[in-house]
């Protein structure tokens, strides 16, 4: 008995969704909107957070040693800084690899090339390039660089200078950024999110306004809540799979295309910008099964949960 009312439940869902065709179709524009925008907040966090990690990995400090540092001491210290938990990556930069980039990035400049082989010897110090997870945590590497009782004596005798103050106008200005351009971020999602559900389930309660009459007759024939919610419910179901499948569609187009836009935009940057191409594209196939259930899986909810609750006020007869 429970089985074939289910199924009675289901062919009711499916006929009552190809029936009303202009409900169904505005249905379903809505729950499209509402999961693109959904799919966008994902690539738009995507996104940020590449912005943001790229961002990050351009600020450094710079610890310059005198010439005629001994290697072992620098390297002694490169393991020092690698032991602070701030600290995320330290590369040594030795005078020979120091000249061999600078000849490489000026070697069309012959004015300083030519000066290079009248001083006649290598000029560059070994450094050592430090990277903290957080641009706020620079300070504390400044504080120990500057603070030269706590160093070793064969470590502060060979620091000849370091790139903190010189950076410390920006490092500060990031510091205060990038806190602040995540908070936006989950907040304008939040809202945009908070603001489909509100849509979304105003479209299914003005759809299922015009079925009213329908739930009367039901209840009044002695149907129970659960009959009467069921072809409901499996429409709503069906809004959301079918409107999950557009959005997916609509979304890997829209990612493609965002792409073209970054690659444009970024060619004319200067820096290593490599990780932020096709960033969102590729993300989108390789995380594709992942969207997809949270795409079809909201839509799902979403339309299932907001028919329940909307044929809730019409089954008091």
């Amino acid at each position: 008995m429970m089985f074939t009312s289910l199924k009675r439940m289901i062919r009711s869902g499916f006929v009552g969704f190809w029936r009303n065709s202009f409900l169904s179709f505005s249905s379903i524009v809505v729950f499209s909107i509402s999961l693109l925008v959904l799919g966008s907040l994902i690539f738009f966090n995507t996104l940020t957070t590449a912005f943001i990690a790229k961002v990050k990995d351009r600020v450094d400090v710079n610890i310059y040693f005198t010439l005629d540092a001994r290697e072992e001491s620098i390297l002694e210290f490169k393991k020092t800084l690698e032991k602070m938990p701030e600290v995320s990556k330290v590369d040594y930069i030795s005078r020979e690899e120091a000249i061999a980039s600078f000849t490489e990035k000026y070697k069309d400049n012959t004015p300083i090339i030519e000066g290079l082989k009248e001083i006649g010897y290598n000029p560059l110090p070994a450094t050592l390039n430090v990277k903290t997870k957080e641009p706020s945590q620079y300070e504390s590497i400044a504080n120990l660089l500057e603070n030269k009782d706590t160093l070793p004596k064969n470590i502060s005798s060979i620091i000849e200078d370091d790139s903190y103050h010189k950076n410390k106008l920006i490092i500060d200005r990031l510091s205060r950024i990038i806190p602040l351009v995540e908070r936006t971020g989950w907040v304008l999602s939040i809202a945009l999110l908070i603001v489909a559900l509100i849509i979304t389930f105003n479209t299914i309660r003005l759809s299922i306004y015009s079925s009213k009459d329908e739930i009367a007759v039901m209840k009044l024939v002695g149907a129970s809540n659960t009959y009467a919610r069921g072809p409901f419910v499996v429409s709503g179901v069906m809004y959301g799979i079918v409107s999950g499948v557009i959005a997916l569609v609509i979304l890997a187009g829209l990612t493609y295309y965002v792409d073209l836009i970054l690659v444009r935009f970024l060619s004319a940057y200067p820096g290593d910008v490599s990780g932020l191409k096709n960033l969102l594209f590729s993300y989108y196939v390789s995380h594709f099964i992942e969207i997809l259930i949270v795409i079809i899986g909201s839509g799902v909810i979403l339309g299932g949960a907001s028919s329940y609750i909307a044929v809730r006020r019409y089954l008091n007869v």
